[in-house]
């Protein structure tokens, strides 16, 4: 019977990953699950994940986190989207959004084909959501009495990387149970089944388990280097390999708070720029097969101080990553999750929500014994596989439909030979209708077709729709529109501004649900 886990590798990975299955598995209890998290004490995690989806405010919520204390110790701020700059034709006043909230009038009537009915004058996201206009304005997703997890607008967060492990590090030690150990795994002891029988620490010598998570990153200590399970690379889709991250401080400590991660196309990637209240975290993604080291540098520098940053800056950091996830996941006793699982870049802020997903479905399915876990690791491997491809077609969205061709970068992301064929499949049957659920049918999709539409239609897409639109649907969809721009009116006038919210957070808290 499966009675201990072994959680090998800290950072928000690990930690997130403890937390779930102990809070849910008894941990802490008399007789409840034994989970032990292992990690060096010299290896410190890469810490540049800072973006979530709105799933993070369950996973907390789950795990039984206040968000108000979250809110202190992670220099959290809200995040309600993306607003993707200069990547339609690159011109000064190229922009389109993808808000968290959904369509006003979502599936119940076609809203871009009357959308584009009206002529088109006014960008997709803006005229079927509130959203962007409050993020425009800078306000935050709900009100001062608004409960902890409670929203009026969808949200997620922004929150520092470090911080946030070493939060979910002492929530998990001391309410949930999870024993640690802080030592180095020198080596990795078998079963003649094949299976992991032990960790091989340096000072506490054998640490045995009946199911081993590897959160060891980049370098996947067990399921990679053990196990040698490979890596599917991505390369061929997805080019950019490298980046460089540095933190710079607001011009004053009342600065607004962006309600928006920016990221910012450039001549061969794109730069990140993510708002928390005590500083931005900024950083250039990048193909080092088409721009130097130096070149995107210059690029960074000179976004930043575009953007109202200081000319000197620290010296950024350099981070390098292999696009690409594994071939499977579970294998054995032994499963991936985050970083050595796979990683591709951090365009929709797709890592951490697919660690919460590979963890959320681990405690949801533990197998009760070994005989069960080859049943559960072969559902898990095809869930996860099928995710980590629509992430990829996902993004590879974004670059395919762009008008740029100044440079070799763009020219060659906008071949659409080189899109998956599963995307170039979908775009074909989008030259004559909108995405719908019929494309996306699985009860828990990666991204909804909502999140397709907003990116196609804020990309310059245009459908040739071929059915003629029913009689009552222009009135509909009229209505939706008009809604969304209430609601617009209604919000901005309600809602505060994000640094006046967590300002009221860190003095007095949220009220509980």
């Amino acid at each position: 019977m499966l009675r201990r886990i072994v959680i090998v590798g800290g950072g928000s990975a690990g930690w997130m990953t403890a937390g779930l299955i102990a809070a849910e598995h008894r941990a802490a209890a008399p007789g409840g699950l034994q989970i032990t998290l292992v990690e060096s004490p010299d290896v410190a995690p890469i810490g540049v994940g800072e973006g979530t989806w709105p799933s993070m405010r369950d996973t907390l919520h789950r795990i039984g986190v206040s968000e108000s204390d979250f809110f202190r110790e992670c220099d959290a701020s809200f995040k309600q989207g993306s607003r993707f700059n200069r990547w339609v034709d690159g011109g000064e006043h190229d922009y389109y959004f993808h808000p968290f909230v959904l369509p006003q009038g979502y599936g119940e009537v076609n809203l871009p084909e009357q959308w584009q009915a009206l002529g088109a004058s006014v960008p997709f996201a803006d005229l079927v959501s509130f959203q962007p206009h409050l993020c425009t304005q800078g306000r935050a997703p709900k009100q001062v009495q608004t409960p902890e997890y409670a929203a009026v607008a969808n949200y997620g967060y922004h929150l520092d990387a470090g911080k946030f492990g070493t939060f979910l590090r002492k929530h998990c030690l001391e309410k949930l149970g999870v024993q640690y150990v802080s030592d180095h795994v020198v080596g990795i002891n078998s079963h003649d089944n094949g299976d992991i029988a032990s960790l091989q620490t340096q000072k506490h010598g054998a640490l045995e388990g009946d199911l081993f998570i590897d959160c060891t990153g980049l370098q996947s200590l067990l399921l990679g280097q053990h196990y040698g399970i490979p890596l599917i690379p991505q390369k061929h889709v997805l080019y950019n390999d490298s980046a460089l991250a540095v933190q710079i401080p607001y011009p004053a400590e009342d600065s607004p708070i962006a309600s928006q991660t920016s990221s910012t196309a450039q001549s061969a990637g794109w730069i990140w720029d993510i708002g928390l209240p005590t500083r931005r975290g900024i950083g250039h993604v990048y193909a080092s097969g088409y721009i130097s080291d130096d070149q995107a540098e210059a690029e960074l520098r000179a976004y930043i101080v575009q953007s109202g940053g200081p000319r000197e800056i620290p010296q950024p950091r350099k981070l390098t990553f292999e696009p690409g996830y594994r071939e499977k996941f579970w294998h054995r006793n032994c499963v991936a999750i985050g970083l050595s699982a796979g990683f591709i870049e951090p365009l929709e802020a797709s890592a951490l929500a697919i660690v919460e997903m590979s963890a959320a479905m681990i405690s949801d399915d533990l197998p009760a014994s070994r005989a069960a876990m080859d049943i559960v690791a072969k559902r898990f491997n095809h869930a996860f596989t099928y995710r980590w491809e629509r992430v990829i077609d996902f993004l590879k969205l974004h670059y395919v439909l762009s008008r740029r061709r100044d440079t070799p970068y763009w020219r060659d992301n906008t071949d659409p030979a080189k899109a998956p064929e599963r995307l170039r499949d979908l775009l074909t049957l989008w030259q004559h209708r909108a995405p719908s659920r019929s494309d996306f049918n699985r009860i828990e999709e990666v991204f909804p077709s909502a999140s397709y539409q907003y990116i196609l239609y804020g990309m310059g897409f245009r459908s040739d729709f071929s059915r003629a639109p029913k009689p009552q649907e222009a009135g509909m969809a009229d209505g939706y529109f008009h809604e969304a721009a209430t609601l617009t009116r209604k919000m901005l006038g309600a809602l505060p501004d994000n640094r006046a919210l967590i300002n009221h957070i860190k003095l007095h808290g949220l009220q509980k649900i």
